[in-house]
C-alpha cells in the first residue's frame, strides 16, 4: 500500500506516476509550488510523469501557501 502524507491511501495504486497520483487527488501539477518526495527523496518536476510509484512508497506531497 502507498502512504500518502503519512496516510494509507487505496486510490493510488502501485505503478502508477507521480503524475497521475497528482491527478487522482485533485492537485494541479502545474501549479508554481507543488513539491513531491518519494521516500524522503524529491521527485523533479520533469520526472513525474514517468516516476513510478512502488508497492511500498512513502509520498509526501508538499504545497506552498502564501500567507502574512
Amino acid at each position: 500500500m502507498i502512504t500518502i502524507n503519512g496516510a494509507p491511501d487505496t486510490l493510488v495504486q502501485p505503478g502508477c506516476t507521480v503524475r497521475g497520483m497528482l491527478d487522482l487527488l485533485g492537485v494541479d501539477p502545474e501549479a508554481r509550488g507543488v513539491a513531491v518526495a518519494v521516500d524522503a527523496e524529491v521527485v523533479p518536476r520533469p520526472e513525474w510523469g514517468t516516476f513510478l510509484l512502488t508497492e511500498k512508497a512513502r509520498v509526501e506531497v508538499l504545497t506552498a501557501v502564501q500567507g502574512g
